[in-house]
């Protein structure tokens, strides 16, 4: 979506006198390479020989020292997840500062450690929480679209830290920046890297328009079958996503007091069986805190957040989302550093944040996995009407220096909702380039 500053420096008089350009994102589509190579791997910790040899074996060039003058690289992968004293940050500098050096537009580093959480010797928690600094910092420098993210490992699992690495090194991740991602030890299935959600039956609520319906075509592109849900009053733009998708569409309001009765049986009548739940309607109704009144603060919340409690009693009930299963909601920077005029809109998202915390640690049992987005400033109908000044300052004030597209949103969406990502859950991923505003 084009916008005034960006039209301005990106006009010929503007590139004849060198104004900076935005840099053109590397998006996914299907059957592009993973990266582009060649991507240095280094580290003494528990993943990086595995690393390295998943990569090659999929067809990306690897290397195990560092560049020389004038080469490139795709990526820099570094295993730190061994590091048990401060002395040993010092590998980031050393390895890390040539590779960043050396990165291609579009690069990407993905850092590797373990969960403080699992680690009881001070020196280590110390170590491996030093890393989260570290890698939200570099996303901050880097330039021309190249990203820094941090997995942390809470075992030796190889799969899901494998799952996760490719997601941070691919095009799905183009628009996520300076995040952390804790993969737990659960078993991860093999996925087919063009359609890993084949053989899936996936529900998207407030599908009919905007972020909702790029939800519904990336989970179909991947292989899924979509219902797409959406209010009545929606019905002709939700029947005409549905349809995009070779889906179903089904009208329900999300706040309906059976809506998640109506959405198992559609999904269990129509399609057989329930495996993916994408919680993304939501509303806006924004006044400063002083003027709000009863019904924009219970609108609000009521569609943003208790609809979702409702609608999962019937989702996690008898009959409902099957064992394996994925929940995926819809938060909001908002919902983590705050908006002016939006208290009523982040009070529901820090909400749902909460509700991904709590509901993750309930169903882990049954294999379910409950995670979240929190997108930032995303080109949008509803961003396009923002004040401009507003709106150029959402777009400029992250590290990518431009606003996301509703696709970045989805993709991450769907790699909470495919097989890989079984081992990750009870994560909020910002989807911000990572936004200035919150952490």
């Amino acid at each position: 979506m084009s916008d005034l500053f960006t039209t301005i420096i990106s006009s010929p008089v503007a590139k004849r006198v060198g104004v900076p350009q935005p840099t053109r994102l590397r998006r996914y589509e299907p059957g592009m390479p993973l990266c582009e190579g060649p991507v240095l791997v280094a580290g003494s910790g528990r993943f990086a020989d595995g690393i390295a040899s998943w990569l090659d074996d999929i067809g990306v060039a690897t290397v195990r020292a560092q560049p020389e003058a004038g080469e490139k690289v795709g990526a820099v992968v570094l295993d730190l997840s061994s590091a048990a004293d401060p002395a040993e940050l010092d590998q980031l500098r050393v390895v890390g500062a040539p590779a960043v050096k050396a990165l291609k537009r579009n690069g990407r580093v993905v850092v590797v450690g373990t969960d403080p959480a699992t680690l009881s010797g001070v020196a280590e928690v110390a170590t491996q929480r030093a890393l989260e600094g570290t890698v939200r910092s570099l996303g901050k420098e880097l330039r021309a679209g190249a990203t820094a993210n941090l997995v942390l490992a809470q075992g030796g699992a190889t799969g899901g830290v494998r799952s996760a690495v490719e997601f941070f090194l691919s095009g799905r991740s183009a628009y996520v920046d300076g995040q952390v991602v804790r993969v737990d030890e659960s078993t991860t299935d093999t996925v087919d890297a063009v359609r890993p959600l084949a053989g899936k039956v996936a529900v998207v609520t407030g599908a009919a328009r905007g972020i909702g319906a790029d939800i519904a075509r990336v989970l179909a592109r991947d292989g899924a079958t979509v219902v797409a849900v959406d209010v009545p009053a929606a019905g002709d733009a939700l029947a005409a996503v549905a349809n995009e998708v070779k889906g179903t569409a089904l009208q329900v309001d999300v706040t309906a007091e059976d809506a998640g009765r109506r959405i198992v049986e559609h999904a269990t009548t129509r399609h057989g069986h329930l495996d993916i739940v994408v919680h993304n309607a939501g509303i806006t109704r924004d006044k400063l805190f002083v003027n709000l009144d009863e019904v924009r603060w219970r609108s609000v919340i009521d569609v943003n957040l208790r609809s979702i409690l409702r609608m999962n009693e019937a989702i996690l009930g008898e009959g409902g989302l099957a064992d394996g299963g994925r929940i995926v909601c819809v938060a909001s920077i908002a919902g983590i550093a705050g908006n002016r005029g939006q208290t009523n809109y982040g009070a529901s998202k820090a909400g749902v944040i909460g509700l991904v915390t709590a509901l993750s640690a309930q169903v882990r049992d049954r294999g379910i996995t409950v995670n979240a987005v929190a997108p930032g400033f995303i080109e949008t109908e509803m961003t396009a009407r923002i004040p401009f000044a507003t709106r150029e300052m959402g777009r400029r004030l992250n590290s990518l220096q431009q606003g996301g597209l509703p696709k970045d949103v989805a993709e991450t969406i769907a790699w909470f909702a495919s097989p890989g990502a079984a081992a990750v859950t009870g994560q909020v991923v910002r989807v911000c380039g990572q936004s200035l505003l919150g952490a």
